[in-house]
């Protein structure tokens, strides 16, 4: 893969952050973000796309696959789509911005 394709990949890694309130808390305990991914990517590339894209030094990223829900539509099921979700540990003195309510 050339140099400008691989930084074109990384750019579509991320998909956007992930707001609950266990993802808030952790933030605020462990200097972590939690961040929703292309099911196709993998540590690496995300490790990468973070310290592209926010300039921030990465220590480690865990992956977690959500299932999607199986849901009922009347008579019929269905589910809801999979999805995939990163956490993402920054290094000490490292922060990044996403939601600021100030």
């Amino acid at each position: 893969m050339s140099a400008i394709s691989q930084k074109e990949r990384l750019m579509t890694v991320l998909l956007g952050p992930h707001v609950s309130e266990k993802t808030t808390s952790v933030a605020d305990s462990d200097n972590q973000l939690v961040f929703k991914v292309r099911r196709d990517a993998t540590k690496a590339e995300i490790r990468g796309a973070v310290e592209l894209l926010f300039e921030v030094q990465v220590t480690g990223v865990q992956v977690v696959n959500c299932r999607g829900k199986l849901k009922r539509f009347g008579q019929s099921y269905g589910q809801r789509q999979a999805w995939k979700k990163a956490y993402v540990s920054l290094a000490e003195g490292q922060e990044i911005e996403l939601l600021s309510a100030e």
